[in-house]
């Protein structure tokens, strides 16, 4: 499934207050890498852009004067998003613009036009709870560079999330089957599937590590004055020594 990295800016915080959407960021993804296509637009809002939007994202009406309005690109928008899968943070915010602008039109609503929506910010607040999962704490927790971003522009936020979003679903890749199409097993000629698992890596621990280990074990020993549990299950009663 494709799937598309998507970031809006708008000019206020809430559609049913008649705020516009005036960026829309998409890049597309395949089997987890980046295709190299994308789609980044900007949009006259027809009406003004709260001082509080334009400080977060930077951008002015003045600098959208001659840019198309939604109605405009809405065509080449939903070709781009078509049947695929949305990744967004805070997917609500975002679809709710998009909605918003497909209703003005007539157009097919998210939900409709595309295969699913993925919101990273819940993914986020399941694995990390009760800790910050805004996408700049998210670049921090995994090191992502953002020294290039001094706004937030739809783009630049992409680019973001697609290193945030392999980082939070790393652990697929290793649970990734190739699935192919053969003959079926009974010789039918009907459908079958071939499933290869990529072999796990085993790091083995340092011999600092193993000190480490050992130490802490003799600590245990010394607080049950004896040998602690873990010695029975290193060193099972038919592989010690007689």
């Amino acid at each position: 499934m494709r799937q598309i990295i998507l970031d809006t800016e708008t000019t206020g915080l809430d559609p049913n207050q008649g705020h516009r959407i005036i960026e829309f960021a998409g890049l597309e993804m395949v089997n987890r890498k980046l295709t190299g296509r994308h789609l980044h637009l900007y949009m006259h809002p027809e009406r003004d852009i709260d001082p509080d939007a334009e400080r977060v994202h930077g951008i002015s009406l003045d600098f959208l004067a001659d840019k198309p309005k939604f109605r405009d690109v809405a065509a080449e928008l939903c070709e781009f998003i078509d049947d695929a899968e949305l990744i967004i943070h805070n997917a609500p915010f975002d679809v709710g613009f998009l909605n918003a602008e497909f209703n003005r039109l007539g157009l097919p609503l998210v939900n409709k036009q595309c295969a699913a929506v993925t919101d990273t910010l819940a993914m986020a607040r399941d694995t990390f709870p009760g800790k910050r999962n805004s996408l700049d704490a998210l670049c921090d927790r995994f090191e992502i560079d953002r020294s290039n971003r001094t706004f937030h522009g739809a783009l630049i936020d992409c680019e973001l999330l697609a290193e945030v979003y392999l980082w939070m679903t790393r652990g697929q890749e290793s649970l990734m089957m190739d699935i192919g199409y053969g003959d079926a097993a009974d010789g039918s000629g009907g459908q079958g599937y071939r499933f290869e698992r990529q072999p796990l890596t085993v790091l083995a621990a340092s011999a600092e590590e193993l000190a480490a280990h050992q130490d802490y074990l003799d600590t245990l020993d010394k607080s049950v004055k004896g040998s602690c549990l873990w010695r029975s299950i290193e060193n099972p009663p038919s592989e010690q020594p007689a």
